[in-house]
């Protein structure tokens, strides 16, 4: 059989039939990733200036990010699935020797020890794991997808080795990254026909999991109990909640205009990483809320629409990482948002493209390349039911 007639006709059933990348996409990253450059360089502000004497020198730092990760993005989208397929084992390999590594070497900051420094930026394991488990677990699905469907022990493999990543992250620690695998190891536990019960009985022991890790530690109790009244103990623990509700209540509908924000001036701690969101309701208010909230939606909908068009057609890699690249990018703006709100305990994660980071940006744009080849071989009817047996 010809190699092109061994290819599956993925555009033909699924409605992928333009050519070429997806536009859509690609100006959706880069709309975002202004909208973080024009923020960062206002909520930034304060702290720079305190911290190293010049108020724009988190900005001139994303500046730069950003021009790596859109080297970094073409980068990735030049090359193959093929490769992660075949790869994905190496990549979670390398990830979990950071893992291991952090805990020994890594730079301790806020009583937590989750970045390694590189000189110039700290690389955060932590995100390089994100990126790498959805590779290696889309991979294990869609070679395994009977054991699965139908057998405890396809089920049973990926929580052993969820749970030997739980114990490196909690040693860390990094409660929020922790639950965003969870959930990327749920949703695509549940796409690929494992059963609700499975994904009933997955949901019961991390409940369980996650209230004993939150009772034995007084730490994590702080943090939950100043989530469910964080005017109680409004200058103790509950005092970056209240702060980040009084920069939304500032906000309003329309906002107090751009670089006008009171709660960057000291007030609101992390205003321009894991706090952005606060930031931007202040300045920009509800109107500018929507309009990030739904940039990030145009991903996660392209992601899933994607991921459902291929997976139709068989239990393909390329379908199960559009599917954990959407989950990725929708859980990580739901906490986010959800912990500056004061609608979820804060989990200490980034919103994409959004928040300030090497890392975090550097991992979301490699997953939004990714995500763009998958969609580009599909397009091209490059995707093969003889390139499963690849992984």
């Amino acid at each position: 059989m010809s190699r092109e007639a061994g290819w599956v006709g993925v555009r033909a059933a699924g409605g992928l039939e333009a050519p070429g990348y997806d536009r859509t996409l690609v100006l959706t990253v880069l709309c975002l990733m202004g909208i973080s450059v024009v923020l960062i360089s206002s909520a930034s502000v304060m702290e720079a200036m305190h911290r190293f004497g010049n108020p724009r020198y988190f900005m001139y730092r994303e500046v730069a990010y950003n021009c790596m990760a859109l080297v970094l993005g073409l980068a990735v989208a030049m090359v193959p699935i093929r490769f992660w397929r075949r790869h994905c084992f190496h990549c979670m390999f390398i990830t979990i020797a950071l893992l291991v590594l952090v805990l020994a070497v890594g730079s301790e900051i806020n009583e937590a020890r989750r970045w390694i420094n590189l000189g110039f930026f700290h690389l955060q394991p932590a995100e390089v794991l994100k990126f790498t488990w959805i590779l290696y677990f889309s991979s294990y699905v869609s070679r395994k997808i009977s054991e699965v469907q139908h057998l405890a022990k396809g089920f049973l493999k990926p929580i052993a080795f969820v749970a030997v990543i739980t114990c490196l992250l909690l040693a860390q620690p990094d409660f929020g990254s922790l639950v965003v695998v969870t959930i990327i190891t749920g949703a695509l536990l549940l796409v690929s026909g494992a059963g609700l019960a499975k994904f009933f009985i997955l949901g019961v022991i991390t409940a369980i999991a996650a209230a004993a890790m939150v009772i034995t530690s007084p730490y994590r109790m702080r943090r939950v109990l100043s989530f469910l009244d964080p005017w109680e103990d409004k200058f103790g623990a509950g005092y970056q909640l209240s702060q980040s509700l009084i920069a939304f209540g500032r906000g309003g509908v329309t906002g107090e205009g751009l670089g006008n924000s009171v709660q960057k001036l000291g007030y609101l701690p992390e205003a321009h990483t894991d706090f952005v969101t606060a930031i931007l309701g202040e300045e920009l208010g509800f109107v500018g809320l929507c309009v990030v909230i739904f940039l990030e939606l145009v991903l996660v909908v392209k992601a899933i629409t994607i991921g459902f068009r291929i997976l139709r057609r068989g239990p393909f890699f390329e379908g199960y990482v559009a599917m954990g690249v959407g989950i990725l990018f929708c859980s990580q703006t739901f906490i986010n948002i959800g912990a500056a709100s004061g609608a979820l305990p804060t989990k200490g994660l980034t919103l994409p493209f959004i928040s300030y980071g090497g890392s975090a940006l550097f991992m979301s744009m490699a997953a939004a390349a990714v995500l763009l080849r998958v969609d580009f071989e599909a397009r091209h009817g490059l995707i093969s039911k003889d390139n499963r047996e690849d992984g």
